[in-house]
């Protein structure tokens, strides 16, 4: 069994997945999705979850920095409502305060290409959300 991780944007799905024993994160996919037009993904995420077994989802849940909750916020909590009502699994919000800026400094030093960094950056920030909620898990 493992925990998908999830970050969640306006425009696309980063998806992360666990190793069975849930101790490592790897990049699975970015699901392209369109918050305006109510087309969020969920069918493709369902499809992930029966193939890879998934029995927890983690979803990244973006806090300013003063710790209050905005409107990037709330369409994470939104989000994972819709996921725990779809599929009966358990959500974890996980703070995922920097994640993004983390994976772009990783890319940047890795010298991915601006164009590449695009395409991977999501898939990133959602591998640093689920390797963050693991390593939370085995303190």
């Amino acid at each position: 069994m493992r925990t998908m991780g999830l970050d969640v944007g306006s425009k696309t799905v980063g998806i992360a997945l666990s190793d069975e024993f849930g101790w490592t994160a790897q990049g699975l996919e970015t699901l392209n999705i369109n918050e305006e037009e109510k087309v969020f993904g969920f069918e493709q995420i369902g499809q992930i979850i029966k193939e890879y077994d998934v029995s927890k989802i983690v979803v990244g849940l973006p806090k300013n920095m003063n710790g209050t909750i905005g409107p990037r916020g709330e369409a994470s909590q939104f989000f994972a409502g819709e996921l725990e009502k779809r599929f009966g699994l358990p959500v974890v919000l996980w703070d995922e305060r920097l994640t993004t800026i983390a994976a772009e400094r990783v890319l940047l030093e890795a010298d991915v290409s601006r164009k590449k960094r695009k395409k991977v950056i999501d898939k990133m920030a959602a591998v640093m959300i689920l390797q963050g909620y693991l390593d939370s898990q085995t303190k």
